[in-house]
């Protein structure tokens, strides 16, 4: 026995026994689903009085009624596409207006400079 040991040295832990003291594991698939609660089914919400259910990855309505409101949707997603088009247009128009602002502010620089010199030309020769 040595005088002095390493009292840091942590003692191993015994095994540990198997987790689950459950047979549910043992069951079949369709027996699990049952007793575990496994079926979910497709998910569905309510907004507004309109059902909707999620397919394929998308949101589709289940109850007949929406139908209207889903041409209301097509006229205004056609809305908002028109106007980020007019939009779109402003936006250009606004760069073509500022571009020649600023070709007209350069020309006026160089004509005061030169209308500068010129004064100050003639008033040498005076």
């Amino acid at each position: 026995m040595p005088l002095f040991r390493n009292a840091f040295s942590p003692k191993k832990a015994p095994p540990r026994k198997y987790a689950s003291l459950s047979n549910l594991h043992l069951l079949d698939r369709s027996t699990r689903e049952i007793e575990l609660g496994l079926e979910y089914g497709i998910p569905t919400v309510n907004l507004a009085g309109q059902s909707l259910k999620f397919e394929n990855g998308q949101w589709v309505a289940e109850s007949g009624s929406f139908t209207g409101d889903h041409r209301e949707m097509q006229r205004l997603r056609k809305r908002n596409q028109q106007l980020e088009e007019e939009n779109n247009l402003l936006r250009l128009k606004v760069d073509i207006l500022l571009d020649m602002l600023a070709e007209t502010t350069a020309e006026s620089h160089l004509m005061e400079k030169e209308l500068e010199e010129l004064k100050n030309h003639s008033r040498r020769r005076k």
